[in-house]
């Protein structure tokens, strides 16, 4: 009760803002497509900081590139919408949902706008199990025909059920089946199931047997073909890259500090690795030091991964395709990784010097690729090949199958 009467007189409070700025809206203006979806997501993807957001950027990319109409909707408080992203998606010809008032002065809350675009919508893009369970009843109130697709973005369940094995932690086991029971229920509704990986649609196999309905819709990569690549002698040391509101890069780079860099520089003590990622918290930041470098966010990383001689990815749980994996295969910098991380992957005969699953193995391949220039090349002339199913074209195909 207390938080909806707080609730009340925050919109009131900003829908009498909003009047004073007459920022009055109709989303519905100048709508220029046949065809339209609504994408719904937690946040404004962030397309520079994680990897989900990246894949769900380069997803509206192709729409907008096939003349398909966005609109996009971030379950964010109202006030929190002051944020360069909604320029960046607005210069894509995205309509973004920000507060306003319509012509009456009322404020157009998340709901309102839902109910003035489903008109002329075609689909609902609803992005996480949350998301879908929150805003399908809505959908569907304000227009049951309209077809209403389930990403999943990863299978929480698997991650937590992992996480909850790697800690030994039967409270996670726990929220990993409340998160099952909700996948599979929103599974169960949608019209299209979007699952990040064909690993991640096997498993999804053992729970939900409606296989016409899943569709594996994972990153997007493209090789990037450079004239005048770093040679092997000028690279040195070693790069991580992810962001730190995911909890598996936490514990990678906690994994990376307390057992994998402690035994790598017992052979080569020289060696140092440079960690990127959004929103490090404390405990992170004070790993810093000069050979285990707590970078933080870079807002461009090509020159890291242009210098770096190898990307690490040591991830112990975890699920779905990840970004990072495919980052490194894009600037063709050879990976050590585990075989979570590799999931989706196909290193084909370089397999057993990518991944490793044990500490000891972790750190024979590094100190492999680092010193064997022969190795060192092979595997990164390979990394055009692994990454062709993630191509821009591969992906388009597969989304266009479902909005048109």
């Amino acid at each position: 009760m207390f938080k909806s009467i707080k609730l009340y007189f925050r919109l009131k409070s900003l829908a009498s803002k909003l009047r004073k700025q007459k920022k009055e809206l109709d989303f519905t203006n100048n709508l220029k497509y046949n065809t339209n979806v609504i994408i719904i997501d937690v946040k404004l993807p962030e397309y520079d900081k994680d990897s989900g957001s990246r894949r769900l950027t380069e997803i509206i990319k192709l729409l907008a590139k096939n003349n398909i109409g966005v609109f996009l909707l971030a379950d964010f408080k109202e006030y929190r919408f002051t944020t360069d992203y909604v320029e960046y998606f607005k210069d894509l010809g995205v309509v973004v949902y920000e507060p306003g008032v319509d012509k009456h002065g009322k404020l157009i809350t998340k709901n309102e706008f839902i109910k003035q675009v489903l008109p002329f919508t075609d689909f609902v893009w609803l992005h996480r199990p949350e998301i879908f369970a929150k805003y399908y009843p809505i959908v569907k109130k304000n227009k049951p025909t309209v077809k209403v697709f389930f990403d999943m973005v990863d299978f929480h369940y698997l991650r937590f059920k992992r996480e909850s094995e790697l800690a030994k932690d039967l409270s996670i086991m726990k929220k990993a089946d409340k998160f099952l029971k909700l996948e599979l229920e929103n599974c169960k509704k949608a019209d299209k199931v979007i699952v990040i990986s064909d690993v991640e649609k096997e498993t999804l196999k053992e729970f939900y047997d409606e296989d016409s309905k899943v569709v594996s819709i994972g990153n997007i990569h493209q090789y990037i073909e450079n004239e005048n690549p770093v040679s092997f002698e000028k690279r040195k040391d070693l790069l991580f890259i992810g962001g730190f509101d995911h909890k598996p890069n936490v514990d990678a780079v906690n994994y990376l500090a307390d057992e994998i860099m402690t035994l790598l520089w017992k052979s080569n003590p020289e060696i140092s690795i440079s960690i990127i990622g959004s929103n490090p918290p404390e405990s992170i930041i004070k790993l810093n030091s000069d050979k285990f470098r707590i970078v933080g966010y870079v807002e461009e990383v090509s020159s890291y991964f242009l210098n770096s001689r190898i990307f690490v990815a040591p991830l112990r749980y975890g699920a779905g395709i990840k970004g990072k994996i495919g980052q490194s295969l894009e600037f063709g910098l050879p990976l050590v990784t585990t075989n979570i991380g590799a999931e989706g992957f196909n290193f084909q005969e370089n397999s057993n010097i990518i991944v490793g699953n044990s500490t000891e193995e972790i750190v024979k391949n590094i100190l492999l690729l680092y010193q064997n220039e022969e190795v060192w090349s092979k595997v990164s002339a390979d990394s055009k090949k692994v990454i062709e199913p993630f191509s821009t074209y591969e992906t388009e195909q597969k989304v266009l199958s479902l909005i048109k």
